[in-house]
């Protein structure tokens, strides 16, 4: 199915796209037709032998059928047809009245495709007897019947173009599909029309060519992670090869890059892999900034023996503040805090403290340290 559709994708580019064409026939050349009708049945009514009715609304309709029929086919050799049947209608219809009008028609029909309408974006190129005559800008333009052809419009706007590179080996042999948007303009219509046959095609068809060339000069890693700076590449590239035709390639961009169902799952699990092995790069650099930390912390401490205990103490009141409970530890480690001497010491002064109290039970603390500081004054004094 897919080399069916291929095949018929290589047809329709073979076939020549549109149809040709010697003049644009423009709602002005219809509106100069209509008016050298009216001239013509004007003429008749002045003349001795007017027309009919009948034979007014004969010619309206051939002038309407007239002008649809160049909208379809705007070809001088159908002005040329048209003009030769106006007059073999005359001719079998035998009225001697009906040859002005149909003179004044017939130059109608000649004269109406000269007068030619350029929209502003587009530029014209006009072939004298088959040379290069000149460009024609934006807005109304005459050309001289049967002489003069203008035979093809340029559009001078940016166009995007949207291009594909299908089952594309990269480096790595990893077959990829790619779609990527081209913008380029025409900045030359007499250079695109004169040296390029079909300009539009052959600006497809290199972009893909070159998109394809790029493909497998990559690996699919730098497909991914570089899109933009490939682009650039295929721009200038592509750009390179269509300006001597009066076209630039403005810019290159990838809209999307497609792998293989089968291979999603093993790219998966190495991206996987390669941020696993990252994370633990991570952990490893971290212990080591841990271990450098804990030995700057040692020599601090066999500097000064007192903070170790602290920190030591410190860590059993952390630990017993935060889970609750019992700790235990071993003699060795109560012998290098001293917890024995502190405990002890803090045990004394609570006893002490104890035995103050029941020899003095009335006197409240207050009491005491008042009879405390009248003792410190008399001996004072008596020093």
């Amino acid at each position: 199915m897919k080399e069916r559709i291929s095949l018929g994708k290589k047809i329709k580019q073979l076939l020549p796209k549109g149809r040709p064409k010697h003049f644009s026939y423009s709602t002005l050349s219809v509106l100069v037709l209509v008016l050298f009708l009216a001239a013509a049945v004007i003429i008749t009514h002045t003349a001795a032998d007017p027309l009919s009715p009948i034979q007014i609304t004969v010619l309206s309709v051939a002038v309407v059928f007239s002008a649809l029929l160049l909208c379809a086919f705007p070809l001088w050799p159908m002005v040329f047809l048209l003009v030769v049947l106006y007059w073999v209608g005359g001719y079998t219809l035998g009225t001697e009245g009906i040859y002005l009008p149909l003179a004044v028609i017939s130059a109608g029909v000649l004269v109406s495709p000269s007068f030619q309408v350029i929209q502003h974006w587009d530029k014209a190129v006009v072939l004298r007897l088959g040379r290069f005559n000149r460009i024609c800008g934006p807005g109304p333009h005459l050309i001289i019947p049967i002489i003069e052809t203008a035979s093809q419009y340029v559009d001078t706007r940016i166009r995007v173009t949207d291009f594909s590179a299908e089952q594309s080996l990269t480096m790595d042999t990893v077959p990829v599909h790619v779609d990527a948007l081209a913008f380029w303009m025409v900045w030359d219509p007499q250079k695109t029309i004169l040296e390029v046959e079909r300009y539009e095609d052959a600006v497809i068809l290199s972009a893909q060519t070159a998109l394809r060339d790029t493909i497998g000069k990559n690996s699919l890693a730098t497909l991914l992670s570089q899109r933009e700076r490939l682009g650039a590449e295929i721009q200038r590239t592509l750009d390179a090869k269509t300006n001597p035709w009066g076209i630039t390639i403005l810019s290159i961009e990838f809209k999307e890059i497609l792998v293989p169902k089968e291979l999603e799952d093993v790219l998966s699990k190495q991206a996987q892999a390669e941020r696993e092995r990252h994370s633990r790069l991570i952990l490893g650099e971290a212990e080591v900034e841990v271990a450098k930390k804990f030995e700057e912390a040692s020599q601090v401490y066999r500097e000064n023996p007192t903070a170790f205990q602290l920190r030591g103490m410190n860590m059993v009141y952390d630990s017993i503040k935060t889970h609750g409970g019992m700790v235990l530890m071993p003699s060795s480690a109560v012998d290098s805090m001293s917890l024995g001497t502190s405990m002890g010491a803090a045990a004394l002064s609570k006893l002490q403290e104890h035995e103050k109290t029941q020899e003095h039970p009335e006197k409240k603390p207050d009491d005491r340290e008042a009879d405390t500081g009248d003792t410190e004054h008399e001996g004072n004094s008596q020093s």
